[in-house]
């Protein structure tokens, strides 16, 4: 239903990183069983080719492999949090998607060890894989801590804006939730008025939410609280 951005204007910082020993056995060995391939993205996370590859649908009872309520995981970094929730939440099927290769790899890895079989990861850009899924197909959307993009010309990038929350709200189910989180004061902002303005999303709280129980405190969240800044969560179903 959502346009591509006209002027191909990415969310994310690509990003590589060394992988250790472990992380490359683990993407050979789980990467065709766990792994997704976006569209435009390489075939597998540590390539540097880009196949031309044409937009395809995701069909997610088949990627799972049985019919059950999907929640997507934008930017799931290392996947701590991922693996917590989808330990604590068998009923429910968790998508990650993420671009740091040692993140996805360390996903595997990890989903492996715990033996969770709900936890699939695919590599590349959130919004194209978003446009690969049907329309109400998910239970819940994820987006915890994405780049603030913090200088105003680079606001434009930010993930969450009016044209990038209508896609992401299309592809919920009615009544699923979409879950975004930040330590950015002004992100959280202009998310709550975004949000807010949506035709078809309802907040389920006066402004900003309690944080969950259900959503783990990370890494990365510690050191924000650490240095001060306090963590914004927004939640909103949708119509």
């Amino acid at each position: 239903m959502s346009a591509r951005h006209p002027t191909g204007i990415r969310t994310f910082h690509p990003r590589r990183g060394r992988l250790s020993g472990r992380h490359l056995d683990a993407l050979d060995r789980l990467w065709p069983s766990y792994g997704l391939v976006v569209p435009d993205s390489p075939e597998r996370p540590d390539s540097p080719e880009t196949p031309d590859s044409p937009e395809t649908r995701v069909e997610l009872a088949t990627l799972f492999g049985r019919r059950a309520p999907v929640v997507l995981e934008i930017g799931s970094g290392m996947g701590d949090a991922t693996v917590a929730m989808a330990a604590a939440d068998s009923g429910r099927d968790y998508l990650a998607v993420e671009v740091h290769t040692p993140g996805i790899a360390n996903l595997l890895a990890v989903t492996e060890r715990r033996e969770l079989t709900n936890v699939r990861v695919a590599r590349g850009d959130a919004l194209e894989l978003l446009r690969c899924l049907p329309e109400e197909s998910l239970d819940a959307i994820h987006v915890f801590f994405p780049d603030p993009w913090p200088k105003a010309r680079h606001h434009k990038r930010r993930l969450i804006q009016p044209s990038h929350v209508e896609l992401l709200r299309s592809r919920l189910t009615p009544g699923g939730v979409l879950h975004c989180a930040t330590d950015w004061s002004e992100y959280a902002q202009q998310m709550l008025e975004t949000l807010t303005d949506d035709p078809l999303l309802v907040n389920t709280v006066a402004g900003y939410a309690p944080r969950p129980e259900h959503r783990p405190v990370t890494k990365f969240e510690r050191r924000a609280l650490a240095a001060g800044r306090p963590i914004h969560d927004l939640i909103f179903r949708r119509r």
